[in-house]
């Protein structure tokens, strides 16, 4: 079955991370995404040799794209795009703020082609303010956001970063929400519209329900940062680190008896979630020691039949194995000829009449070239000529049939 997204065509001109995310869910969900590189491929092509050339993070970007290598600061190049915007609905860059007006494919000259396309440009902090021109990496939204000051050490007050590049994940998720909403006032309207994400924006939007509520009333602003830091909710048993959150009423008188501390479910500290929230520093101090008294083994049934949110800490090697996320089919295994078995997460979300699900993975540069430009009306001839001019750049062996 086809794929809640079937027949929509995106024209994919990111790199990195936030786009090609944004761009493989789209995928993922059965929109023909057209990944438009360099010839000699974008950046995180060359990061690492991964297995047959193809780098682990770029395959798991990009899963389920067509490639098409084309140098787009060529006149031919040009043409080449100009010639597939007509055939699309969607066309998402993330260069910096100008750039695509200077090379040929700003917003006007797009919708001169095709009118009704959705336009969609990511930046690291949009068109306005000192930061606007300036390159956009993961730390650095981290930093301006406040989230790397979240995360500060307990003891030194040192901020520190999320080892993972949360700021470039949640634009993808914030990106592909958006370019479908746009769709769907497309499909409604007839109309295109130009779609603008920052990270920054992103970052802050997602951050600000649960790490900055006392901003929230104008003229009785709290530093957030008051009374914040204490132990997290990663807490070491004899034997392993568990993370445990009793949140209600209910959940907190569970892990009390989980702890056999039924004496502290009605402590005047800790009786309500305002007293527990209040005391949250005093009430994890007091979880960590009580939790320091238990194996894993023997403490974590007690807290699951108790009804407490809680888990082990696992180790990404661990998660192979780990009966929830095998029973849940998680993590699937791919069969490649050049690169074996490969293994991915499938599509998060599950659809029960247009089922999302990775056909194909990543393309290796030029894959989908000498197609691409067949389906355009580009003669074998064409597209050699081309590829000796390094306008493009195709796999070989792969010219239509005349």
């Amino acid at each position: 079955m086809a794929g809640p997204l079937d027949s929509v065509r995106v024209l994919d001109l990111t790199t990195m991370v936030a786009g090609p995310v944004a761009t493989m869910m789209l995928a993922d969900q059965g929109a023909e995404v057209i990944k438009i590189e360099p010839p000699k491929g974008e950046l995180m092509r060359h990061f690492n040799d991964g297995r047959d050339g193809m780098p682990a993070t770029f395959l798991s970007c990009n899963r389920n794209k067509r490639s098409l290598a084309v140098d787009l600061k060529s006149a031919k190049g040009l043409e080449i795009m100009r010639k597939l915007i007509a055939t699309a609905a969607v066309l998402v860059h993330n260069f910096r703020p100008g750039t695509a007006a200077r090379i040929g494919l700003g917003e006007d000259a797009v919708r001169d082609i095709r009118r009704d396309i959705v336009y969609v440009s990511i930046s690291g902090f949009g068109e306005n303010g000192p930061y606007a021109g300036q390159r956009a990496y993961d730390p650095v939204i981290q930093a301006l956001s406040g989230l790397a000051e979240i995360q500060r050490d307990r003891d030194t007050g040192r901020p520190r970063m999320v080892r993972a590049i949360i700021a470039d994940n949640t634009t993808a998720l914030t990106a592909a929400q958006a370019i479908t909403a746009a769709l769907f006032a497309r499909e409604r309207s007839r109309q295109g519209q130009h779609v603008r994400i920052a990270m920054l924006d992103a970052m802050i939007s997602y951050l600000w329900p649960e790490a900055m509520p006392s901003l929230t009333f104008v003229g009785d602003e709290r530093d957030p940062a008051d009374g914040e830091v204490g132990p997290d909710l990663v807490f070491a048993t004899q034997d392993r680190y568990i993370t445990v959150a009793a949140l209600s009423d209910d959940e907190w008188a569970g892990l009390c008896r989980a702890l056999k501390r039924e004496d502290l479910i009605e402590h005047p500290r800790f009786k309500t979630a305002r007293d527990r929230s209040t005391n949250g520093v005093e009430r994890r101090e007091v979880t960590t020691a009580e939790l320091e008294k238990w194996r894993c083994g023997e403490i974590l049934p007690r807290l699951l039949a108790n009804d407490v949110p809680s888990a082990p800490v696992l180790s990404r090697f661990e998660l192979l194995r780990h009966q929830q996320i095998r029973e849940s089919h998680i993590l699937e295994e791919h069969e490649s000829v050049a690169l074996g078995k490969v293994r991915q997460p499938r599509p998060a979300a599950l659809f029960d009449r247009t089922p999302a699900g990775i056909r194909q993975l990543a393309p290796v540069l030029g894959a989908d070239t000498a197609a691409i430009l067949g389906e355009l009306g580009y003669s074998s001839p064409d597209i050699e000529r081309l590829e000796r001019e390094r306008v493009v750049h195709r796999q070989p062996g792969n010219l239509p049939k005349e």
